[in-house]
């Protein structure tokens, strides 16, 4: 099976950007997007889309810890759905409660600094978001 994904950790400030390669075996931090309107993160998002030719968005999706969809969550939502509609690609959900955090803890364990490494804990939490679903479609459907 081939992707041509981007996975996405979508937040207020800041877009975490990972690709991976066609078989879907390397995923890695591509970009941080710094937000400033929706007609720039959507320019940015066009090129590497272009650039990469992605026909796929993978975005995280911050559920509340008992499951349900929260006031972030819903945002984020409206933030794909609108981004896919406008960019002419299809748009993925996955749960990506905790991924900021274990993307702080993998730095800390390599040394180093999550205070002033923001956009390196976006981009690893789109990295994990993209490596959750690369895994989901390699398992097989029961």
């Amino acid at each position: 099976m081939q992707y041509a994904a981007l996975g996405l950790d979508v937040g207020r400030k800041r877009i975490g950007v990972a690709g991976c390669d066609r078989l879907g075996i390397s995923v890695h931090g591509i970009t941080t997007i710094t937000r400033k309107s929706w007609d720039e993160d959507m320019a940015i998002l066009q090129s590497l889309i272009v650039e990469r030719d992605i026909d796929t968005l993978v975005v995280g999706l911050p559920y509340n810890m008992d499951g349900s969809l929260g006031h972030q969550a819903k945002h984020v939502q409206k933030f794909a759905n609108g981004a896919a509609k406008q960019l002419g690609i299809s748009v993925e959900f996955v749960d990506e409660r905790l991924t900021s955090y274990e993307a702080e803890e993998m730095m800390r364990s390599q040394g180093i600094s999550t205070r002033h490494n923001k956009e390196m804990i976006d981009r690893k939490a789109a990295a994990l978001i993209l490596q959750q679903w690369l895994a989901l479609k390699r398992q097989p459907i029961p």
